[in-house]
């Protein structure tokens, strides 16, 4: 009998490959009520660890393609999201 699933790791591999692995997700992702020249700081920390990271790509394409309401994803805010600016590259 022929299994009609197929093997998914490979679709997360690039996980294993990011710059962020293991970093504190709070880097990404806003504390409640964070707002103004803090978020924007803590925002533009985030996105220099995904322009170094080599999977920003690929991490990007998840956030945009799952709706990720939250966070810095391959670089791109939740409000370049949102508003439809995000660039997935």
């Amino acid at each position: 009998m022929r299994a009609l699933t197929k093997p998914l790791l490979h679709m997360w591999d690039w996980q294993g490959k990011a710059a962020c692995r293991g970093m504190d997700s709070a880097v990404f992702f806003s504390p409640s009520g964070e707002r103004g020249t803090a978020r924007r700081r803590r925002e533009e920390a985030a996105r220099a660890i995904c322009r170094a990271c080599p999977v920003s790509g690929p991490c990007a394409r998840f956030a945009v393609a799952s709706r990720q309401q939250y966070g810095v994803w391959g670089g791109i805010t939740e409000a370049e999201r949102r508003s439809g600016d995000a660039v997935a590259g």
